[in-house]
């Protein structure tokens, strides 16, 4: 009960201290407040489902009802065009006592000389359009002299002619002098038939490149928006007016009208410039209260958000709006604002998707110290606030049905990086903080009066070095255990000099050894001890399997037989453990990456009765076979395959941490990788043959602890081809945006648990359980690591092949393998020197864009460049590997040191 309780009172507590965090990030932002009506305001009526380029647009209702919104928070409106039932205005204008600039929009009209049909067509259309606009804007300027106070012909015409010039100066210059020409002459048209002051809507730019605008123009009418230049929030409203007085000084004694002037509250960021709500608020609320003192006439852009210029502008496109798409004010003009209204909501949130995960896992953990459920909750509620906020960022944002896709896509792999994350926390939890085991098991010395049960030891080999084979034969011959025999079967090896050997060392060591070969078996490994199994002893009551390449202590079986006594074990298992990891780096790098599954993760599966089988020094009751049957010969982890079914039929098992065997390690990291590749896709394997035993049914024995550490243990697995296929998806979106790097967008948050997160939690951990539980020291800690990660890009090959595909044959680990030079090895890891180059290359051009110089760009980068280190390691461990060919003192191969 006492547990209980603390278990309780550390939920509330953490759950607590998260909601503080959430309201301290969203402290209220004190601000200048600004209490007066507003100069002007941009206006287009356009709602979140319009969108102009495909016809749809707002009802006249729908525009009467935004104008009669306005009124009151500025003097003026400013409209883009005289028609798409923007006809309405001027009367609703003059019905509320509102002023009016209004425009009239315009396209360039090519005059180049062609005879393609299409082409006349279109400049036909635009001709006519540009002329209707016209005429309507003049029409409505006659009709509404007192509500319509100023007109503009065209806006950032001059501008979009010359940015689809491209990079092509001097097609920029022509085609930008002959849009100025045009607008030119419907300026003076437009003077000529009202009285209303005529110019034409342009950045301060194009004012100061084409001044003889300004010659036409009854007053300068100029966007002045800090943002798309790059310039940062707090130096803003300085550069408007450093913009505006340049003006003043080019143009002396015009009137100078800032017909757009604002700043994004979403989006992405644009070199220095960073939309956001605090940004925006920010920014107006300074402006306005200069404006005021310096007497500006301006029109804030603008009066609501417009979800359709995404497609034209960007993300950020759709977020200028002082009211968003619904008609909801973003933020009040006067006292505190909040960067993220509804953060409430997303820390609610938060907090009841942590108190579930605790609840599922701590009050089930009663072996857990409370330490332990301390630190597993901190993760908890980080992952957990992490997966919200991200969640709150998409919801806050106008989405396509390709984003939505996109970032259904993105949470779900969040999600699927914070269940790995959440189990590699509670592994750290336990391992570290978990109360004296009741499972732990230490070699056994047998009573004077213990019966010996006969013990079948099966040796399968497949062309394997004879002179390797012989030394585990003679360690075989050396075991103390008075009751035993040894199956050897030689699987499908053609050459006679190679298997003949093994034969007659076997001979020469007595009845006790048996030799079999087979030639054409089928099964692998699998096929080789299920012939054993049917020509093993009928007074054989335990089946041993070894490696071919293992040395014996002569006290394996002694030690460990006796545990059989207990009638519901199994299967027991000891250690795998290497006699070469002095044979240069390489092998010193393995051995130590072996180590910690067998120091870690085995040790503590074995207190819930869940350690994973496997084929080399493990032991299993030969009357299990007849209740769940021989090895699958259709897995090529007939081993782990078998030891699960073990357990569905209600087995217990036993792990042993002491070493009672030694054998070799791969002798190259081609080996290395080949025999990764097998256990990961056995695992996969088992996977869809077993998946219902691990869903909660009646239909399976297997325990919760045992479903949920099979499961854990497949987990880090998964994770890497999770990191595989956001590596993949990082270097399409990398493209995707240096293509168009002004209107891209960096889904950074998308990828930061997944990526630097998980990767740095991942290293924090196996250095932390290294520390706690393997024998060796730091520099050997990081080497493990090393060794580790180089494999991340054949796990992931392994999941995902594992996943979809099936029959992948039985891969032999080679013994005594020479290694190739480094081009041969360079060769074999293609894929990930691919990739490594890929991200180096995205890297290089990221850091190469002005347009992503910035926050997000850096982040991007620094998610490209941790995508990047399992490549890296991959790379300089089989430089490791093939080191010793060109370094002049040879080392001792395997074969000298088993005769030292």
């Amino acid at each position: 009960m006492k547990a209980k309780i603390a278990t309780f009172l550390t939920l509330v507590f953490l759950v607590a201290v998260n909601l503080g965090v959430w309201s301290y990030v969203n402290n209220p932002l004190q601000l200048p407040s600004w209490n007066k009506t507003m100069m002007g305001l941009t206006f287009n009526p356009m709602r979140r489902d319009s969108n102009p380029q495909k016809g749809i647009y707002p009802t006249k209702e729908q525009i009467a009802e935004d104008v009669q919104l306005l009124v009151g928070k500025a003097h003026s409106i400013r409209t883009y065009t005289s028609l798409e039932g923007m006809e309405i205005v001027p009367e609703l204008a003059a019905k509320y006592g509102e002023h009016l600039a209004m425009g009239a929009w315009n396209d360039y009209e090519k005059n180049e000389e062609t005879t393609d049909e299409k082409e006349l067509e279109n400049r036909k259309r635009i001709h006519e359009k540009n002329r209707e606009e016209l005429e309507s804007l003049i029409a409505l300027a006659n009709q509404y002299p007192k509500a319509i106070v100023r007109t503009l012909v065209g806006n950032e015409s001059i501008l979009r002619v010359r940015n689809a010039a491209g990079a092509n100066e001097v097609e920029a210059n022509a085609k930008g002098e002959a849009q100025v020409q045009q607008i030119i002459e419907s300026i003076r048209e437009v003077k000529k038939r009202t009285w209303k002051p005529v110019s034409t809507s342009e950045t301060w730019k194009i004012w100061l490149t084409y001044p003889q605008l300004g010659n036409e123009a009854d007053y300068i009418a100029a966007h002045i928006l800090p943002y798309w230049e790059g310039i940062p929030v707090d130096k803003a409203v300085d550069y408007v007016f450093e913009r505006y007085h340049e003006l003043q000084q080019t143009f002396p004694g015009k009137q100078i009208v800032l017909t757009e002037v604002g700043w994004p509250s979403d989006g992405k960021p644009y070199a220095q410039a960073i939309p956001s709500l605090e940004n925006q608020a920010r920014f107006l609320r300074e402006f306005l209260n200069r404006a005021t003192e310096e007497n500006l006439v301006y029109y804030v852009v603008e009066a609501f958000d417009q979800p359709w210029k995404i497609d034209i502008e960007g993300s950020s496109g759709a977020y200028w709006g002082l009211f968003n798409a619904d008609r909801q004010p973003k933020f009040p003009m006067e006292g505190d604002v909040l960067a993220n209204p509804t953060w409430r909501n997303w820390a609610t949130g938060a907090a009841i998707l942590s108190i579930i995960l605790m609840a599922a896992f701590l009050f089930t953990r009663k072996s857990l110290k409370l330490a332990g459920k301390f630190f597993f909750g901190i993760v908890v509620n980080l992952a957990a606030s992490v997966l919200f906020w991200s969640a709150s960022i998409v919801a806050a944002r106008y989405q396509t049905s390709f984003s939505v896709v996109f970032w259904a896509i993105l949470l779900i792999m969040q999600m699927m990086a914070i269940l790995v994350l959440l189990t590699e926390s509670l592994e750290i939890a336990e391992v570290l903080w978990h109360k004296k085991g009741r499972r732990s098991f230490k070699p056994l010395t047998p009573p004077d009066d213990f019966r010996y049960p006969k013990v079948s030891v099966h040796l399968p080999i497949h062309n394997e070095p004879p002179e390797m084979v012989r030394r585990t034969l003679n360690a075989l011959a050396k075991v103390d255990y008075p009751n035993l025999e040894v199956l050897v079967m030689d699987n499908n090896t053609k050459d006679p000099n190679v298997w003949q050997p093994v034969q007659q060392d076997c001979d020469r060591l007595g009845p006790m050894f048996r030799f079999f070969h087979l030639d054409n078996w089928p099964g692998y490994k699998a096929g080789a001890i299920n012939y054993a199994l049917t020509n093993t002893a009928s007074d054989a009551e335990i089946i041993a399997v070894i490696d071919s390449d293992y040395i014996l202590s002569p006290d394996w079986l002694k030690s460990m037989v006796p545990f059989f006594d207990q009638e519901n074990v199994g299967f027991v298992q000891s250690p795998q453990d290497y006699r070469d990891l002095h044979l240069g780096t390489f092998k010193e790098i393995c051995y130590w990456e072996y180590a910690g599954f067998f120091n870690i993760g085995m040790v503590q599966r074995n207190e819930y009765n869940a350690i994973i089988q496997h084929g080399t020094m493990t032991m299993v009751r030969k009357s299990a076979f007849d209740k769940v049957g021989a090895w699958s010969e259709w897995c090529i982890c007939e081993d782990s395959e078998l030891g699960l079914r073990l357990y569905e039929a209600g087995y217990d098992s036993v792990y042993c941490k002491e070493s009672f065997g030694r054998g070799l390690m791969p002798d190259t990291f081609s080996g290395y990788m080949t025999q990764r590749f097998r256990w990961v896709y056995g695992a996969m394997q088992i996977i869809k043959h077993h998946w219902r035993h691990f869903l909660p049914n009646k239909n399976s024995s297997l325990t919760s602890a045992q479903r949920y550490y099979f499961v854990a243990g497949w987990l880090p697995w998964f994770s890497d081809a999770l990191a595989l296929i956001f590596t993949m998806a990082s270097l399409i979106l990398t493209a995707m945006l240096l293509q168009n790097p002004e209107q891209s967008e960096l889904p950074v948050n998308a990828f930061l648990l997944p990526t630097i997160g998980l990767f740095g939690f991942k290293v924090l951990r196996g250095l932390w359980l290294y520390k706690a539980r393997v024998a060796c020291s730091l520099f050997q800690s990081l080497g493990a690591a090393l060794a580790g990660l180089s494999l991340t890009h054949t796990v992931a090959r392994g999941t995902l092949q594992g996943l979809f595909t099936s029959g992948k044959p039985f891969m032999r680990t080679p013994k005594y393998e020479q290694q190739g030079p480094l081009v041969a090895g360079l060769l074999i890891i293609w894929q990930e020197l691919l990739l490594l180059s890929l991200l180096i290359a995205g890297i290089v051009a990221m850091r190469a864009e002005p347009h992503f110089d910035n926050l997000s760009g850096q982040l991007w980068v620094a998610v490209l460049a941790v995508q990047s280190v399992p490549y890296i390691a991959t790379f300089l461990t089989i430089l490791i590997s093939v080191a010793p060919n060109y370094l002049p003192d040879r080392k001792q191969t395997a074969d000298e040191v088993d005769e030292v």
